[in-house]
């Protein structure tokens, strides 16, 4: 089924707009390189790809695929990982993906002369159906070089089993890179743990072996970022490439809910308020978390006060659910009155941070803001949560040194955050010695970044490549 002439890939993202939006940015990146593109997703996610996309919409072809329904746990209607009312419910949100796949291969059927398949990590099972069909599959992942090097050698090498694991806090050595250490609270329930089991264990090995078995993995990265773990894995794991073809934020992309050149009365409030801000001449701190993070009531108290008793000016963007523990922020909002401002819709997080008075950013680490703040040449405050944000924190902070690290109570990466520590490391960073640095380390290291994915740059080279690789693989799903 591969063309030797004009390429058709096959793009599949998951189910979690933090997934899907790199993968419409690639999208953008084929497009501008002549690729043919189909790219799947379901009715409740449709919308939203096509308002991103909307500038493209001619030039893809968009299928949707029935989300399962009536799975144990996961309420009806429920198409995203945004809508789960817990994130308890995601390994059986990722279980519940698998229930596509007769419908996937299905469409893949009616589609000719595809070349390659690129689908999200946690989407597993697209493996089997491409080498059903002899397509050659890339799988993306959502993680650094760093993170996934740094994970790779404390799961093969057991370091959670050793003794210097036994505090959730004691420092672990990394073999391989016995300059960085972590500890078991870098790692989620149940894999901080010695011998880890479980549903989410057995669907995370599902996913290694897939990518291990893929013709390459996608990583939106840059080579110059970490060019250390990216050799690494590519040595280590030689039965995958690692192909790094970001900042993916970086492409050509689509603007959602931000200012429509002729119609200013339709900006969205945070719009003119940071402008205002810049005539003021008054620095921005941005702070988000993302769509996935839960804080509980008692942080995010401590979160309004600190920043209430900061005096800085900041912009916060707050999940829904969070906007309705209203005392909170309605209290906040009094408060500072002007000088900040509390969002609880969704906003253009990239339109935020390149505006000219946002000087820094408070942020779960989340590989896509990690990477949005470096292009935008904004230091970060590292506040990780969940998932593989603690193992970006340490990168931000000890590695790349292009952000601080909130202080906790107690010292814990997984710490509370009293209101009176995140004041300390707010005015640290837009004010102090320290973020002075790392404002010169970021907007270093966002250049590069830019070069990086500039025409001849290793971003668009590898790009290329990747898509001459996968045009050279026969029927049989080996190189020809």
């Amino acid at each position: 089924m591969a063309s030797t002439h004009h390429p058709h890939f096959v793009l599949f993202p998951f189910m979690a707009k933090g997934h899907t939006i790199p993968l419409l940015h690639l999208a953008q990146l084929l497009l501008r390189r002549g690729v043919t593109l189909t790219l799947f997703t379901t009715k409740s996610n449709r919308p939203f790809v096509s308002q991103f996309l909307h500038r493209h919409a001619n030039s893809i072809s968009v299928i949707d695929l029935p989300f399962p329904t009536n799975v144990e746990g996961i309420p009806q209607g429920t198409e995203s990982t945004d809508k789960l009312p817990s994130m308890s419910l995601f390994w059986e949100f990722v279980s519940a993906t698998k229930l596509m796949q007769s419908h996937f291969e299905q469409a893949l059927n009616n589609l000719s002369d595809v070349t390659c398949i690129v689908s999200d990590g946690f989407l597993s099972w697209t493996l089997e159906s491409a080498n059903k069909l002899g397509i050659p599959r890339v799988s993306f992942f959502g993680m650094t070089g760093y993170s996934t090097a740094v994970a790779l050698e404390v799961g093969v090498n057991r370091l959670l089993s050793g003794p210097e694991s036994d505090s959730d806090d004691g420092l672990i050595t990394v073999t391989n890179f016995p300059w960085i250490k972590v500890t078991r609270n870098d790692f989620d329930q149940p894999f901080n743990q010695p011998d880890p089991t479980g549903r989410e264990v057995d669907c995370l090995m599902e996913i290694v072996v897939a990518i291990a078995n893929s013709h390459g993995l996608i990583m939106n990265s840059f080579y110059e970022l970490e060019p250390l773990f990216i050799d690494y894995l590519n040595r280590e794991y030689s039965t995958f490439k690692a192909w790094c073809v970001g900042p993916l934020c970086l492409a050509e992309w689509s603007t959602i809910g931000v200012s429509i050149p002729d119609a200013d009365d339709r900006k969205p409030k945070w719009v003119g308020w940071l402008d205002q801000k810049l005539s003021q001449g008054r620095s921005v701190l941005y702070v988000a978390f993302g769509s996935q993070v839960e804080i509980s009531t008692p942080q995010l108290k401590a979160i309004a006060k600190g920043l209430e008793d900061s005096q800085v000016s900041f912009l916060w963007v707050v999940r829904k659910s969070e906007m309705t523990i209203s005392h909170i922020i309605d209290d906040l909002q009094k408060k500072v009155g002007e000088r900040g401002i509390i969002v609880g819709e969704w906003v253009d997080q990239r339109e935020i941070l390149k505006h000219e008075s946002v000087k820094g950013f408070v942020s779960h680490c989340g590989l896509n803001s990690v990477m949005e703040s470096i292009c935008s040449e904004v230091p970060i405050l590292a506040w990780p949560m969940m998932a593989d944000q603690h193992l970006n924190a340490r990168m931000v902070v000890e590695e790349i040194k292009i952000g601080l690290r909130v202080e906790t109570c107690d010292g814990s990466v997984r710490g509370f955050v009293k209101s009176e520590g995140l004041k300390k490391m707010v005015k640290e960073l837009m004010e102090g010695e320290r973020g002075k640095e790392v404002r010169k380390k970021v907007m270093e290291v966002g250049k590069a970044a830019k070069a990086a994915m500039a025409e001849d740059g290793s971003s668009w080279r590898t790009l290329d490549e990747l898509i001459d690789d996968v045009k050279s693989v026969g029927n049989d799903g080996r190189l020809v």
